[in-house]
């Protein structure tokens, strides 16, 4: 065979042997409609469909890949991708994944105590870890667009990984509801202090996690104080979803965690899908400890910041959509970052795998698979209306100081249906609609609803008269 078609020769192989290894149908859908292009030296250009192909694959089968690669070309061997976008226009040339991730340097930890079982993290006579910054190199601030949703929490983010742990920030509070990028900013902070602090630890967990983890220390005799040593060893301390970490065992060790960090000028950073004064089950001294530094709430990013992130996405992707049915996109789904981006992706999959031209007929057809027609979202407004109609009072009765029985009810219904229904809102801004009040008291408003609702029937029926109508008023 010519020297020209060497990388045909090359991929064939490649493809005899992957087929060996993966389901046919699989092997089909993604790797027959590959095209070798080029080989030169060491290393194999090939042409796939789209950027999410690539990714896919990568995701998928990356260390397949390499093993069968280093066979058929040598131990020198090296891949990159080549595709076209949607539109006609230059292809877009990408290397393949180096694998590559932030890495924390090795730290000592002392076991304090000998026993025959390990614990969670440390084994007896083990005196130096490696420690896995668990930090995702996608999440970082280059591929994550601002807009007024996210800029003080992204501001803040940057201004730490300049100086962690010796700004007002700490700890850093980030909270809102689901897929706005609290999880994003988070791990963008960790990336950003290990590029900038190579020698600092970083850690980024959930709270679900370190609730596991220290249970599992509890559950083997006198571990406890490895599982402590291991965590007060981090520079940079992340917690994912800190409502989670309920119990406790967990919050008194999290507690002792968090002060030794503090003290000694480490960076605490927590995410939450709710504010620190809204967060149940946790220990006062804890929530005092978040309300130290500074809380950002991440709100609905707005059409503008909508659609920049629709087209950075587009162009992190190597393809061109049109920019009518981006614009459509954005002004279909309002919701959340998470909802708007797994729309792009299936529009860039049928457009690229199904080979279907982009349109705002393919459009429609992806976005009504995800989500109905949004309908008019709740608000705190439009629940007083509702019940002041349905118990024939009016807003200013409502919203009054007045101890009456049946207002004070009323005031309570609506407290507790806004929470239940009003998309991020603390029960501080609840309480601000409401007369005035303070969290406190609003969280006891749904409290007492919900034990009315247990014990009197016709109560029960009240609420669930209103919540109807506002559901079939929506």
């Amino acid at each position: 065979m010519e020297k020209s078609e060497k990388h045909i020769q090359v991929w064939e192989e490649f493809l005899s042997i992957i087929k060996e290894n993966i389901d046919e149908q699989k092997y089909k859908t993604w790797f027959a409609p590959i095209k070798p292009v080029s080989l030169v030296d060491s290393t194999l250009t090939i042409e796939v469909p789209s950027a999410f192909c690539m990714e896919f694959i990568e995701g998928t089968y990356l260390n397949l890949i390499k093993m069968i690669l280093k066979r058929v070309i040598g131990p020198d061997a090296k891949l990159v991708y080549t595709f076209k976008p949607v539109r006609k226009s230059p292809s877009v040339e990408v290397p393949a994944s180096t694998g590559i991730t932030p890495n924390n340097k090795s730290v000592s930890v002392n076991t304090f105590h000998s026993s025959d079982a390990p614990s969670a993290f440390v084994f007896p006579g083990l005196q130096k870890i490696k420690i896995n910054p668990r930090l995702n190199p996608a999440y970082s601030f280059e591929n994550l667009i601002q807009g007024d949703c996210n800029r003080m929490g992204v501001a803040a983010g940057q201004s730490i990984s300049m100086s962690p742990g010796r700004t007002p920030f700490n700890p850093l509070f980030l909270f809102g509801g689901s897929g706005l990028g609290k999880t994003h900013i988070a791990q963008a902070i960790g990336l950003d202090v290990k590029e900038q602090h190579p020698d600092l630890v970083v850690l980024y967990v959930t709270g679900n996690e370190f609730k596991t983890q220290y249970m599992d220390a509890a559950g083997v005799r006198n571990k406890v104080t490895d599982f402590l040593a291991y965590y007060m060893k981090i520079d940079v301390l992340i917690v994912d979803d800190i409502q989670d970490l309920v119990g406790q065992g967990s919050q008194a060790a999290f507690f002792s965690i968090f002060n030794y960090l503090h003290q000694n000028g480490k960076q605490l950073i927590f995410t939450s899908d709710r504010a620190p004064a809204d967060l149940q089950n946790f220990e006062e001294r804890l929530l005092s400890r978040f309300k130290w530094g500074l809380s950002v709430e991440l709100t609905k990013p707005d059409y503008t910041t909508r659609l920049e992130m629709l087209r950075s996405r587009c162009f992190r992707e190597g393809v061109k959509i049109d920019d009518k049915v981006l614009q459509y996109l954005a002004g279909k789904i309002k919701s959340n970052f998470r909802e708007l981006e797994g729309a792009l992706i299936s529009l860039i999959a049928h457009a690229t795998l199904n080979r279907q031209e982009d349109s705002i007929e393919l459009v429609e057809k992806i976005t009504g698979n995800l989500v109905s027609d949004e309908p008019q979202e709740f608000t705190v407004d439009r629940v007083v209306d509702v019940v002041c109609d349905y118990f024939n009072l009016s807003k200013e009765m409502l919203v009054a100081t007045s101890r009456k029985r049946n207002i004070v009810q009323a005031r309570q219904i609506a407290m507790y249906l806004s929470r239940n229904l009003v998309a991020n809102i603390s029960l501080s801004a609840i309480g601000a609609q409401l007369g005035g009040k303070d969290h406190a008291t609003v969280l006891y408003a749904c409290n007492t609803v919900v034990d009315l609702m247990s014990t009197d029937r016709s109560f029960k029926q009240y609420v669930s008269d209103i919540e109807k109508i506002l559901l079939q008023a929506r």
